[in-house]
This record gives C-alpha cells, structure tokens and sequence, in this order.
C-alpha cells in the first residue's frame, strides 16, 4: 500500500491554503530554506530508504524465519494494536530526546531531534523540517518496518497515515479549536476530550516557550492520554508567546546534518535572521 502520494497531496493542499491565506509572509529566516528544502528533499529521497534497508536487515537477523509470518492477522485489529505501540515507543523517545536538553548522555538525541523545533514558525512545512538521522532513531520507522516484514504491510501503511495526517492537523497554523476550547456551553467537553486526542493547541504548545509554552509537554502525537498517563499533559488557553527555541540557534548545517556536522550555535546568524525569527505567535 502506497502512502507517499496521499500524504504528500494533503501536505500540498494545506500549505496552499496557508499561502493564500498570509500564514507564511514574513516569518522565515534565511537558513529555513535551506533546512526545509535540503530535509524535504533527502528524507524521502536518501535517509527513508537507507533506514529501509537497515530495518529490513535487521528484521531478517533477528526473525529470519519470520517474513510474512503474522500476514494471516486481520487488518483491523492489527493495525490498532500496531498504532498503540506506535505511539507508546515515540512517545517516550520523543520525551528522552526532550529531557536531552539536560542531560548529557541524552544529548545526541536532542540535537538530532531539535531540529523539528529550531523553526521561529508553525504551519506544515514544520512536518518536513526534520534531520536525516531522525528516520535511524524514530521507533516508528522501526515498528512499522518490522510489521511489514511479518506481513502487515497494510496496517503499516494505515498507521503511518493516521499518524502523518494526524501531524498535519496538529501543526498547520490554522488553529480551529481555540474557538471550541473557549465555548462556554461546549468547551469543557472538548478539554475533556483533549485528555484522549491531541489537539492543534496541544501540539503548538509544545513548539513553544513563554506564556503557554512548554516544549517539555505534550509529546504524544495522537493519542493525549499517553501524556495523561505519564504527567506530562498540558492543555493551553492560548497560542505560544513565541514558537522555536530560545537562545542561540543551531547553524543550518547542523540542523540538516548533526552528528556529522557539528557547528557552534548561532554561528550563521544575523540581526536580520533575529528579526524575521522573533515576532509573537498570530492569532
């Protein structure tokens, strides 16, 4: 089952309604070209494959009776349990690459994966800006590989759907819940429901710092309750005072291509890089 073609006509159909509708004026620094356009073109093009490879050689040394052995499962019941683990494994990754940022012997893990957030911005274009060694870490390329070599092609391709479209919704910069969240007949309900399903709030939340910023919440990708669960549930009331990082940032190169280059941080900056970075979170 091919995913590429969906995933990449949505993507293209949002950050089309995001040009049209002002979203992207102004707010890019001269090195997010760069990092976009160099992980927009690689990932799928070089690491995605290359990680295939590693996976699929792993998967044979450690099964190497077990190609095609769980493909008499029923799609449905394993592609939901397939998701679950899914999201299990990332969301406790996506928190160790996190807690990175303070501990040392998880550092590698924060520089590969603050690339993600080094961006001063939210829209779509976010889900691309990702380094090329995040694919050889993410348990999501691992799990899914591994599926596929058993024999759940299907459900794999279901799940990395599910979680790439449910990306989309999360990080495009229209934001369709505030309105809900503040009802004041409706909206408790849907903080409810933002314990179970992580919202576009949730998500900019942890593309944040400031006032409704915390980077250190919220690192499920669809399902809350994992944040629930774990104490690291955060529902907003607002937008983010700014998106990104603060202090210094990483240099382009850095962004794209740590651990094999490594630069000082901040090194390609320019007051005019500052300037187009630092403005507020629109509403």
């Amino acid at each position: 089952m091919s995913y590429y073609g969906p995933i990449l006509t949505v993507t293209v159909l949002i950050l089309l309604l995001e040009i049209a509708m002002g979203r992207h004026r102004g707010i890019y620094r001269k090195s997010d070209a760069l990092v976009i356009g160099l992980a927009a073109i690689l990932n799928p093009l070089v690491t995605r494959s290359l990680a295939g490879m590693v996976i699929a050689a792993a998967a044979r040394t450690v099964a190497p009776q077990g190609q095609g052995a769980w493909a008499h499962f029923p799609l449905l019941p394993s592609y939901l349990l397939l998701l679950l683990l899914v999201e299990f494994a990332f969301y406790w990754v996506h928190r160790w690459a996190h807690e990175g940022q303070r501990k040392p012997a998880l550092r590698w893990l924060w520089k590969i994966h603050r690339t993600h957030h080094a961006g001063k911005y939210m829209n779509v274009l976010v889900t691309l800006r990702i380094n090329l060694f995040w694919s050889f870490v993410v348990p999501t390329s691992w799990l899914t590989g591994f599926a596929i070599y058993l024999g759940q092609g299907a459900a794999a391709a279901l799940v990395i759907l599910t979680i790439y479209g449910w990306n989309l919704v999360t990080h495009s910069h229209f934001r369709w819940d505030d309105a809900i969240r503040r009802h004041p007949r409706f909206g408790w309900a849907f903080r409810a429901g933002e314990h179970v399903l992580i919202s576009p709030g949730m998500h900019h939340t942890h593309h944040g710092f400031g006032k409704d910023g915390a980077s250190y919440r919220n690192y499920a990708v669809t399902f809350a309750f994992l944040d629930w669960m774990f104490g690291t549930l955060h529902i907003p009331t607002g937008r983010p005072w700014r998106y990104g990082l603060p202090g210094p940032q990483p240099h382009w190169a850095e962004e794209v291509f740590y651990p094999l280059i490594r630069l000082p941080a901040g090194a390609q900056e320019s007051r005019e890089d500052e300037v187009a970075g630092d403005a507020p979170a629109r509403a």
